[in-house]
């Protein structure tokens, strides 16, 4: 989050509303005279801001207002960082001195603000980062604060280090009921890892079943923060919210950057808008930046003219200018929301400027399986006789073992906290997922914290809903890339009447051979429909069949006729019956309906 002394301007008088029929005339003039109603009219004109007819303000009224009172051309130049800027940048003069609680009206309609999609506010979840700048006064100063809210789960770990580097500190919000969770912890790394200044807060103290004490206690075992710096509020309620803003002016930093510098912004954030295109959030770390400007990527080299630029507060509120030091949003004509990644680094086409560090394109962490398994059995990489590293995306260009080196498989290290009764359990399930455990600490009297190197594909899939099962829902659950490691792989074909099914085809460990295939195999008896000829499933490993499901097929009862007379009749129908069937086996297609492949892939049965 951002913090920037701001000089609250002069706010103009409102202009006075005449009444109708009595245009032009000056109040002290006997023409200005008004009635009682008149009055009223007058009264309600002011206050509603509204010009009627040949009462609006001229052109340069209103580029004055624009500008904060000062004409359009006669900008000075901007303050240097620390001291007051300009008025233009406020959202609203009356929004500068307003208290806290006056940022945004609290009525009904007003709650979940920063939460935008159904699913946020349906489940009262965070998917979207979004980004806020207030005003707050403090010891009569006045502060522009921008902060961003950014999801908590493992899925967005990027975005979050992005949002990281557009920051001074953080605030690392713990439930009062739950406790510290596996995200609340990989979260504390990325921004002690960033060197970014930490204030715990402690949320729903106000819940019947709220444990504060044992929260702070378990911020200063794992996280070495006295719990005196730990702040109790109800986010709710509005208990102590003050105290959050306090301590953001109090113990993080402003930003140390100077508008007299090249343009330099972080792309942290992005939307997309029909009619606008897209809407890329920023951060400046030098310059200033305003429309009609020229500015390039730093990533995709293409050059934009700037539209409009402004801050959020949530709502977008056009601004003159933007300031090193700010956070805001910027509109340049981008088309594809692939224009504006997350950690790119924009600045003026001609005077560019050394990237931001840490950039890397976004990775999808969401494993869509729209071909069977040939995307979501996550293939590992392998070495060949010449130590050159080959990534295999397609699993039925899998190589036979003759000719690498070695395979490698993707890993994470996985952080689960869970109450200690669920232990065995939970270290059961790790272990039939391959996973080698790597620490187990006691967080307190009654959880635990355990890590675990994981390979990504035991986990990707149905992991998480299982570990949710065994520990009541109690427990969580975070992963971090731990790169590649060697192990024992084989290519698994399915087989459909002797035919090889590529969509099926998936990677797996030795060890576990056996058990994978007869799983699928039993799975796709199960789910492939019956024909009027048998269907033999088998799972082949080279030319090694190692399981085997047999779908049965129609049979019509041809001996429904026969009330009698000779055997040999019976036996010649039967065998004509038998020959069709082995005919229309040969030349009939097997279709495997598309929830056959989803269901492949969980492991655990349907209940």
């Amino acid at each position: 989050m951002w913090e920037t002394a701001l000089k609250p301007p002069a706010e103009p008088a409102p202009p006075r509303i005449p009444a109708r029929g009595q245009r032009g005339h000056h109040e002290g003039s006997p023409a200005a005279a008004q009635s009682p109603r008149e009055e009223a009219l007058t009264r309600r004109g002011q206050e509603t801001r509204v010009f009627h007819g040949r009462n609006q303000p001229s052109r340069g009224e209103r580029e004055r207002k624009a500008c904060g009172g000062r004409r359009k051309g006669t900008d000075t130049g901007p303050s240097p960082p620390g001291a007051a800027l300009p008025a233009r940048e406020a959202a609203a003069p009356e929004a500068l001195a307003a208290p806290l609680g006056r940022t945004i009206a609290k009525t009904a309609q007003n709650k979940q603000v920063l939460d935008k999609l159904q699913v946020e506010r349906e489940r009262g979840i965070t998917v979207k980062a979004q980004t806020v700048s207030i005003f707050h006064n403090h010891e009569g100063t006045n502060y522009l604060l921008n902060l961003i809210d950014t999801p908590g789960h493992v899925d967005f770990s990027y975005e979050v280090s992005r949002s990281l580097s557009a920051c001074q500190g953080v605030l690392l919000v713990v439930d009062a009921n739950e406790g510290i969770q596996a995200q609340t912890v990989a979260n504390f790394y990325l921004a002690f890892e960033a060197q970014l200044s930490i204030i715990p807060v402690i949320n729903k103290i106000d819940l019947k079943n709220a444990d504060p004490e044992r929260v702070e206690k378990q911020i200063e075992k794992l996280f070495d923060i006295p719990k005196e710096d730990c702040i109790r509020i109800s986010a709710k309620h509005g208990t102590n919210v003050e105290r959050i803003l306090q301590a953001v002016i109090e113990r993080i930093p402003p930003p140390t950057v100077s508008p007299r510098d090249p343009l330099k912004a972080l792309v942290f954030d992005s939307t997309f808008d029909h009619y606008r295109g897209v809407i890329a959030n920023i951060a400046l770390f030098g310059g200033e930046v305003h429309k009609g400007r020229k500015i390039a990527s730093a990533y995709t080299k293409k050059t934009y003219e700037v539209n409009e630029v402004g801050i959020l507060t949530p709502s977008e509120q056009p601004t003159h200018k933007l300031y090193a030091g700010q956070v805001g949003y910027l509109i340049a004509g981008m088309r594809e929301i692939t224009e504006a990644q997350i950690g790119d680094t924009l600045y003026f086409h001609n005077q560019p400027v050394e990237p931001l560090p840490g950039f890397q394109s976004a990775k999808p962490m969401v494993f869509a399986v729209p071909q069977g398994l040939q995307d979501g059995a996550l293939p590992p990489g392998f070495q060949e006789h010449g130590k050159e590293e080959i990534t295999i995306i397609n699993p039925a260009e899998f190589p036979d073992k003759s000719a690498v080196v070695e395979y490698l498989e993707p890993t994470v290290m996985g952080t689960i906290i869970t109450p200690d009764e669920y232990i065995g359990k939970i270290i059961t399930l790790c272990q039939s997922r391959r996973a080698v455990q790597k620490d187990l600490v006691y967080i307190d009297d009654h959880r635990v914290m355990m890590k675990y190197l994981f390979p990504l594909n035991e986990i990707v899939v149905d992991f998480y809903d299982a570990l949710k099962s065994l520990s009541s829902g109690y427990a969580s659950f975070d992963y971090e890339d731990a790169g590649y490691q060697p192990a024992d792989l084989v290519k698994m074909d399915i087989l459909l009447n002797g035919n090889a099914v590529e969509e099926l085809i998936i990677i797996v460990h030795r060890d576990k051979v056996y058990k994978e295939g007869k799983f699928l195999c039993e799975r796709l008896r199960d789910v492939i429909p019956r024909q009027l000829f048998e269907i033999a499933i088998q799972a082949a490993v080279g030319s090694r069949i190692i399981a085997r499901e047999t779908v049965k097929a129609y049979r019509k009862n041809v001996l429904a006729k026969c009330y009698g007379g000779d055997i040999s009749r019976k036996m010649k129908l039967l065998k004509r019956q038998a020959e069709g069937k082995k005919r229309m086996r040969k030349i009939g297609n097997v279709e495997v309906p598309k929830d056959a492949f989803i269901s492949v892939l969980r492991r655990q049965p349907d209940k």
